[in-house]
């Protein structure tokens, strides 16, 4: 089974049990899904109901955990600390991955020192350690990892969920790129059509040195011809009417 069929029939799971739940017996239901080792997208979650309805609740820091996981990272929990609910080692882990799926959206080389920082790692073989086994093995990244210029380049990084206002900034992306394509189409096409304009040019000019060249030599044929017929001298002639007359 793919990492996305996988996903897709997690969330399918956890969005049929948190419907079926209110209150306070959601808040089990959301640490087992942010703390699953194959789940990465909350966005579904978060749209049921009856989570929704946790806001301005006294449960509602359920809520904020299922926010954190779906668009937020490490340092965001640390900044928060004091107002989430402290999270048990399979979160941490879990919010440590994504974190690197943030990181991995913006820069395609991300440097160790960076992502020591973001992960409190403290040395490089720990952060080599993580990337291997808990994200490249995992299958939300793909990648090199550089020892001597020290950083991790990312071929392939799982996306998360599309953070608030992201959706129409991906939009205005997409339309920008879309108009970019559409003109240097109509650019292919205007070399194209110059290119063809250019090869009949070409051709005509061809033919019309091809004929030159015909003429020239039909010409030249002539005019030995004519210079290679037997002409009489004047000393022939006379003899010729010498002979005539005798």
């Amino acid at each position: 089974m793919d990492i996305e069929q996988k996903q897709a029939e997690l969330i399918d799971h956890f969005v049929k049990k948190a419907s079926s739940l209110k209150g306070t017996v959601l808040g089990p239901v959301i640490i087992e899904a942010t703390s699953h080792p194959s789940l990465f997208a909350f966005s579904e979650i978060l749209a049921v109901p009856s989570v929704a309805e946790l806001e301005g609740t006294e449960n509602s820091r359920y809520l904020d955990v299922l926010r954190l996981f779906a668009h937020g990272t490490w340092t965001d929990y640390k900044n928060n600390v004091e107002r989430l609910p402290e999270l048990i080692s399979d979160q941490v882990l879990k919010l440590k991955q994504l974190t690197v799926l943030t990181l991995a959206e913006t820069n395609k080389v991300l440097p160790y020192d960076q992502l020591m920082q973001e992960l409190d790692v403290t040395n490089v073989r720990e952060l080599e350690d993580f990337l291997i086994n808990e994200c490249m093995y995992a299958g939300i990244v793909r990648g090199k990892l550089d020892q001597l210029r020290r950083c991790f380049e990312v071929q392939f990084a799982a996306g998360r969920d599309l953070r608030p206002g992201q959706l129409g900034n991906m939009l205005q992306t997409l339309s920008n790129w879309l108009a970019t394509s559409e003109n240097l189409l109509v650019s292919i096409q205007e070399k194209i059509k110059w290119a063809d304009t250019m090869s009949e040019s070409d051709k005509k000019h061809r033919k019309d040195v091809e004929d030159r060249v015909e003429e020239v030599k039909k010409s030249l044929s002539l005019k030995l011809h004519t210079v290679s017929r037997p002409t009489l001298t004047s000393e022939g002639t006379r003899r010729s009417t010498l002979n005539l007359v005798e």
